[in-house]
């Protein structure tokens, strides 16, 4: 047996829209494992991304206005570890 990711829709009625067409053998038998994002876990996924961009977006201002420190600096406490 081989396996698809594929993402779907379920609709108000309980049916499965694929979002792409499936390129395989037609006519053929399949098993379905669905899975369900739990809200929690959008809100982690969500809140990860915007603190991603936020931190890029800070990183990109202080790079763009010249607030940067030399690499060598970066190393600077470290000498022990």
């Amino acid at each position: 047996m081989k396996a698809i990711k594929v993402m779907a829709t379920i609709d108000e009625h309980g049916q499965l829209t694929l979002d792409h067409p499936l390129i395989t053998d037609k006519n053929s038998r399949v098993e379905v494992i669905i899975l369900i994002a739990e809200a929690a876990e959008i809100d982690e996924d969500e809140l990860s991304k915007k603190v991603i961009v936020e931190d890029f977006r800070q990183a990109w201002h202080e790079a763009m206005t010249g607030q940067t420190i030399p690499v060598a600096r970066l190393w600077e406490g470290f000498e022990d570890v």
